[in-house]
């Protein structure tokens, strides 16, 4: 299997190249292609799934991933069903309302309610990143739950990182990305939204077998 993954920015492809093969091994090549922002991606969609339905490959699938950012997370979702519906090719969604085994062609995810609360999951992995983060962070009822931090999730990792003296100038997304996901263990990660976008990797690869 081959996998195309459509994301907003930089910083979501830094951490998937490092996390997509720890979640997939062996069991799919794929492909990233970053946006200027969430907006383009959201724009330019309808017109991307449509060229992509008229030669997906029957082993190709296209995952799509954007950050929630406040916004209404069920709108934004049906947005992004909806583009796939219009190119008709079939979602994850559309898939499971049919029939759990059925193959899809394309799943929607949405980090809530940023990229960054994907990293305050594995404060574990954090911590090994940059030392000076205390592994007990994790442990602090701010950030138990980190899908539900309140006031930002980036602003909250640029404000924790800066605490711990790094980034202070202010927080290279990009880098931080790149460097924390390095440690990432998808198995053992906190956020909600990071749990459904794994399990929704495993679960396109083995409805595709």
């Amino acid at each position: 299997m081959h996998i195309v993954f459509l994301v907003e920015e930089l910083s979501a492809e830094s951490a998937l190249l490092n996390l997509v093969p720890k979640i997939l091994g062996t069991s799919a090549s794929f492909e990233i292609h970053p946006y200027q922002c969430k907006d383009d991606l959201l724009l330019k969609l309808p017109r991307i799934l449509r060229g992509y339905a008229k030669w997906l490959p029957d082993n190709w699938r296209i995952v799509v991933l954007v950050d929630e950012d406040r916004s209404e997370c069920d709108a934004l979702k049906e947005r992004m069903e909806q583009a796939a519906d219009d190119a008709r090719l079939i979602t994850r969604t559309m898939a499971g309302s049919l029939n759990s085994h059925a193959r899809f062609q394309v799943l929607n995810r949405i980090a809530i309610e940023e990229l960054e609360a994907w990293f305050f999951g594995d404060v574990l992995a954090l911590n090994q990143a940059y030392p000076k983060v205390p592994k007990t962070l994790g442990g602090r009822s701010r950030y138990q739950d980190p899908d539900s931090i309140t006031g930002g999730t980036w602003e909250s990792m640029e404000r924790e990182l800066k605490k711990a003296g790094y980034f202070r100038g202010g927080l290279r997304k990009i880098e931080a990305a790149k460097t924390i996901s390095a440690f990432m263990e998808p198995e053992r990660n906190k956020s909600k939204s990071f749990q459904v976008f794994r399990d929704g990797l495993q679960e396109m690869v083995r409805r595709g077998i």
